[in-house]
């Protein structure tokens, strides 16, 4: 493993961790409580982030195009009933994310699907689906902190200094 990709792999995860905090004492049901006037949950949040890693993984591997779920618009909504299970399979994607990105070689360009906001996407450099992937953990867990505070007052910051 190179320095850059060991670099990246430590930002990814400092983002996930932050973001994974969030989570810690959470019930099933604050995970579903809004606490903004936006639609975005606790629960909604985490179910998104599985999808993305799950989503990077497919088209880092290079598994036929679109990856399952890409256009699904409830990514943000979560109804289930065991946030333990949901945790489970962010790290379950997460684990898949990590191993892809080891496996690859940085300057790798891959083939990315058609989307509606994006109708001849080009492909894209493994290094940089790493740095959307951190760009993309980090601003949800930005979102998952500002609802945690409203929930219950828990702030991402201070959980992390005590820890």
């Amino acid at each position: 493993m190179t320095m850059e990709l060991n670099d990246l792999l430590h930002e990814l995860n400092d983002q996930r961790r932050t973001f994974r905090v969030t989570m810690q004492g959470l019930s099933e049901a604050d995970a579903k409580k809004r606490t903004t006037v936006s639609e975005l949950t606790l629960g909604g949040l985490l179910k998104h982030l599985t999808w993305c890693e799950r989503g990077w993984t497919h088209i880092l591997t290079e598994q036929p195009l679109p990856p399952p779920g890409m256009l699904d618009f409830d990514q943000y909504t979560w109804t289930g009933t065991d946030l333990g299970e949901l945790l489970s399979s962010y790290d379950e994607a997460v684990r898949g994310t990590d191993e892809a990105l080891r496996t690859a070689s940085l300057d790798k360009l891959v083939p990315l699907p058609s989307a509606p906001w994006d109708q001849d996407p080009q492909p894209m450099s493994i290094r940089r689906i790493a740095l959307h992937l951190i760009r993309e953990t980090a601003q949800h867990a930005g979102h998952a902190d500002i609802i945690r505070e409203m929930l219950d007052g828990q702030s991402t910051t201070a959980t992390l200094y005590e820890n």
